[in-house]
């Protein structure tokens, strides 16, 4: 029993387990080369359209204005006889009204830029002062206009009446925005100034022919009116139809619709 002991094998240690094999590490994620230069020229690319189409689309304090001149700031008082008159406007409204960028375009010249513009608080004459009358004018190549505001208690029954009288046959009543109205006919008046010997005043010439539409203030037609009066040194006139459009679009600007 005992040499039978002596032959038994030796209990064999268990093989060890094998090493579980070890992930390979992963590489950072290198930044991707050609999103970058897709995102560099996005980023160009909306620059270049900010600075391109900016000054375009948004508007600029240095822009110049659409109708190529600007009117200018009246920073004297208004006569008395503004503040006297409820309602009465300035040449500073007048001419920021007729100073329109569609100006030429209603006057048939789309193709021009003003080349001047101005406005005036003024008083009617003869008038010692106490009847306002501001005005305001653009000019371009072709034509110019002037609108004015009168506020005295001539209605325009009575002013086609004085019409008649001095033998005005060219005139023609008719409605605008509601209000009595008439067109007429007249020559400007030219004024030379000799600058050359102290700004001395030379004789009053007739002037090129020029077409007025003059607007009631009001529909009741209790007095005072508009008047839009255009012409060309050429002597030239634009149709009626010309006056009309410019008093459709520049006096409800003035005074709002009609009263």
């Amino acid at each position: 029993m005992a040499a039978s002991a002596a032959h038994r094998p030796e209990p064999q240690a268990a093989p060890a387990a094998p090493a579980a094999p070890v992930a390979p590490a992963v590489p950072e994620k290198e930044p991707n080369a050609w999103g970058q230069a897709v995102a560099a020229v996005a980023v160009f690319a909306a620059i270049g359209f900010a600075l391109w189409f900016g000054p375009r689309i948004l508007p600029s304090e240095d822009a110049a204005p659409a109708n190529g001149v600007s009117c200018p700031d009246l920073e004297e008082e208004p006569p008395s006889a503004y503040r006297d008159t409820p309602g009465a406007v300035t040449g500073d409204v007048l001419c920021r009204a007729l100073n329109r960028p569609d100006l030429a375009g209603l006057l048939g010249t789309p193709g021009e830029t003003a080349t001047a513009a101005s406005g005036d608080n003024g008083t009617a004459p003869l008038t010692d002062g106490k009847v306002a009358q501001p005005e305001a004018e653009v000019t371009f190549d072709t034509y110019t206009v002037n609108v004015s505001a009168t506020y005295n208690d001539l209605t325009i029954a009575q002013y086609v009446n004085l019409l008649e009288t001095g033998g005005q046959r060219d005139h023609q009543p008719l409605s605008v925005l509601g209000r009595p109205a008439v067109f007429s006919s007249d020559h400007t008046m030219r004024i030379s100034i000799d600058l050359a010997n102290g700004a001395s005043g030379g004789p009053v010439e007739q002037g090129p022919l020029a077409r007025t539409l003059t607007v009631a203030l009001d529909r009741e037609d209790r007095g005072g009116s508009y008047d839009i009066t255009v012409w060309s040194e050429s002597g030239g006139l634009p149709e009626d139809g010309v006056l009309l459009g410019i008093a459709e679009e520049v006096l409800p600007a003035v005074a709002g619709p009609a009263g």
